[in-house]
């Protein structure tokens, strides 16, 4: 049977990290300016998202600009924004049939059919979360090997964003939140072994028929 507590917790992990993913799909923070040499002092900061780029001035005025051409940008970035779109979109989905496949809700009466639907739910969040997990690994990886490649000059190397490590934090929570409401939503089970009562309850055997002699 379902565990209550375990779909509770695997929901509320799982929603938690689709907000993050939402979150990290849309802030501009994937990619920040590298300080690198001795001089740290710079008069702006650039910070590189998935849909615009920003400039922190050191007056604290922030400008941000959108792409304005999707062929323009990288491979990584292509990629990452269609998985995590597609992710956000997949979330959304679990969500609905968690909340129908509940135990705890009412909105479907037969608990096999429940059960196999919050199972449905598990799966999805658990995907989502991987699908989060390939650009955010492929973004940092480019990142790394940029940043320690001598042919690509200090001004255009980058450090990894804020938005990176809350991606890794979102893709945590829907892997462990969907694997908590897939173990937690087992259908009902066949009906249990029969058990054998001892004693009076036993059914008993009939005497043998004794045969009488007869002089």
């Amino acid at each position: 049977m379902a565990t209550t507590g375990m779909q509770l917790l695997g929901l509320i992990m799982s929603l938690v990290g689709w907000v993050c993913g939402a979150v990290v799909c849309a802030i501009p923070m994937w990619r920040v300016t590298a300080f690198i040499g001795n001089n740290i002092v710079t008069a702006q900061i650039i910070w590189e998202g998935l849909w615009m780029n920003c400039i922190v001035q050191s007056t604290g005025q922030i400008q941000c600009k959108v792409y304005d051409s999707l062929l323009a940008l990288p491979s990584d970035m292509q990629a990452a924004r269609g998985l995590t779109v597609f992710s956000i979109l997949i979330c959304g989905l679990a969500l609905s049939l968690g909340v129908l496949g509940a135990k705890c809700t009412k909105c479907i009466g037969v608990n096999s059919q429940k059960a196999r639907i919050a199972r449905i739910s598990g799966a999805l969040f658990a995907i989502a979360g991987f699908l989060y997990l390939v650009p955010v690994c492929w973004t940092a990886n480019s990142i790394i090997r940029d940043f320690y490649d001598p042919h690509v000059a200090a001004p255009h190397k980058r450090e990894l964003g804020p938005a990176l490590y809350i991606g890794w934090g979102a893709s945590s929570l829907l892997l462990i939140g969907g694997s908590l409401l897939y173990a937690g939503s087992s259908p009902p089970g066949l009906p249990g072994s029969p058990t054998f009562s001892s004693g009076e309850s036993s059914p008993r055997r009939a005497p043998a028929s004794q045969v009488k002699g007869y002089v």
